[in-house]
């Protein structure tokens, strides 16, 4: 008896587990997805609008009533409708008041209010509980699944029960919700989507400059010079060759631009003794944006890659070695094999051949899909070890292809060094200096630092205080 009981009641449906009637205001496009997506999800749904005749494009299993008649049948109302309209919201404040309000309106400008929407809805219905959450995800990232991109949803509320529960919901429904804090920070969350590509600005804009001085640079160097002193049109360099040394300099630089602020802090660290010491603005913004500067960098890299991959098929390359082919043999000399070449030739083609392969293996391990899945020593391994591995290959690389050209007055045109010779100076600044700080006489007093040691405790209260004191 007890086991066919307990069978049975195993089979009973689990009436606790219902979920919760959710009504929408606003049958728009957003409105429309995420009612979907919520009957999808278990949610009776039911719409509040102006109209109630039903639409075709409105779910088949929401139910489609006024205003008024909408939110008496539920306890979360989501207002998706633009701040422009929400006055009639005053008329129903009777019927909202102790209702969670979830607002998910964006504006067209980044602080085009004084107020956030969210806070601005929380005066109309003061007696409401207001939650803002949704506005980071389109009705299309909804509609087709919520891809990994769109699956955090930034929440912020007064009221914690408020707030859980519409966490909950985001939940259910598959996406990843993000507490932000008081409904203070609905500004802020409103403004996120409208930013566009807010931590690759100074990447992109530093690839722009440095794109534009060594295309330049290597314009008057390649193309220019031979043009007034030996009277050759080279202008077709632009194409090809230009760009193929354009691309490697800007890789190993952006590259070594990563880790030259982890350097800068070191020192900073060493030289302040304390850890509790905000760094300059200027340099957490450049730490903040190193992902990106690996990315551009990476970019940079598989477009010399291809570029190199076209060089045998260029007609200026077979020209030139059908000329040298045609010259020995009307000469009747052939060139002896020069060991110190072919081994210099072979070491550069693989040096480059494991840097190329080492940053690939770094962009990679920077996707939040990848990163996602290995701890916090894994990924520093990966992007610090190997990442310093990586930038000693791409320089070495850079080194043998022409170290040997560095006192030689033919390289200088114009007195103008090759250009490659410039992308050294950053790399090699950052190498020499992240050399000297694994000495033990400074790794040692840096790794205690960083433990949390002070050489100067009282300086590093005066900082916390001067923090906290900017902070409030």
């Amino acid at each position: 008896m007890n086991k066919n009981s307990s069978n049975t009641m195993a089979l009973a449906p689990n009436t606790s587990n219902k979920r919760e009637t959710i009504c929408i205001f606003g049958t728009g496009d957003f409105g429309r997805a995420l009612g979907h997506k919520m009957i999808q999800s278990g949610y009776p749904v039911v719409f509040g609008s102006r109209s109630t005749q039903k639409s075709s494009l409105i779910p088949k299993d929401a139910e489609v009533l006024s205003h008024a008649e909408a939110a008496q049948k539920a306890a979360i109302i989501i207002i998706a409708i633009q701040r422009q309209h929400y006055n009639f919201l005053t008329s129903l404040a009777e019927i909202l008041h102790g209702k969670v309000l979830v607002d998910v309106s964006n504006n067209l400008k980044i602080n085009q209010y004084p107020e956030s929407n969210a806070e601005y809805l929380a005066q109309l219905v003061p007696g409401a509980k207001v939650v803002k959450a949704f506005n980071t995800v389109s009705a299309w990232a909804l509609q087709s699944g919520t891809l990994d991109a769109s699956r955090q949803v930034f929440v912020c509320g007064d009221d914690m029960e408020a707030k859980q529960r519409v966490m909950d919901i985001v939940r259910a429904l598959g996406l990843t919700p993000l507490d932000q804090g008081s409904l203070l920070a609905a500004q802020e969350i409103e403004n996120y989507p409208l930013q566009l590509f807010p931590m690759w600005k100074f990447p992109i804009l530093l690839s722009l400059c440095l794109t534009s001085f060594f295309f330049f640079y290597s314009l008057v160097r390649d193309v220019i010079y031979p043009y007034v002193y030996d009277n050759k049109d080279f202008s077709f360099f632009i194409a090809i060759s230009i760009p193929n040394r354009i691309c490697p300099i800007l890789a190993l630089i952006l590259l070594a631009l990563v880790y030259l602020p982890g350097v800068l802090a070191a020192i900073i660290q060493l030289y302040r003794g304390t850890k509790y010491h905000r760094f300059p603005d200027w340099l957490d913004k450049w730490m903040l944006c190193r992902k990106q500067l690996g990315l551009v960098a990476l970019a940079f890299a598989s477009l010399h890659v291809l570029y190199t991959l076209v060089i045998p098929i260029r007609y200026f390359v077979r020209w030139r070695t059908n000329s040298q082919i045609i010259s020995q043999a009307l000469n009747n000399r052939t060139e002896p094999l020069s060991n110190t070449y072919a081994w210099l030739s072979d070491s550069y083609l693989a040096l480059g051949i494991l840097g190329f392969f080492l940053f690939v293996l770094l962009g990679i391990t920077s996707l939040p899909s990848v990163s996602n899945n290995v701890n916090w020593r894994e990924f520093r391994f990966v992007q610090s070890k190997l990442g310093y591995l990586t930038l000693i290959l791409c320089t070495a690389h850079t080194l043998v292809y022409g170290g040997n050209r560095f006192l030689s007055p033919s390289s200088y045109r114009w007195y103008l060094p090759n250009a490659y010779m410039l992308s050294l100076i950053v790399p090699c600044i950052v190498l020499v200096v992240k050399f000297v700080l694994i000495f033990p006489c400074l790794d040692k007093p840096l790794t205690r630092i960083r433990q949390g040691w002070e050489r100067n405790p009282q300086y590093s209260e005066q900082s916390n205080y001067i923090i906290n004191k900017s902070a409030v």
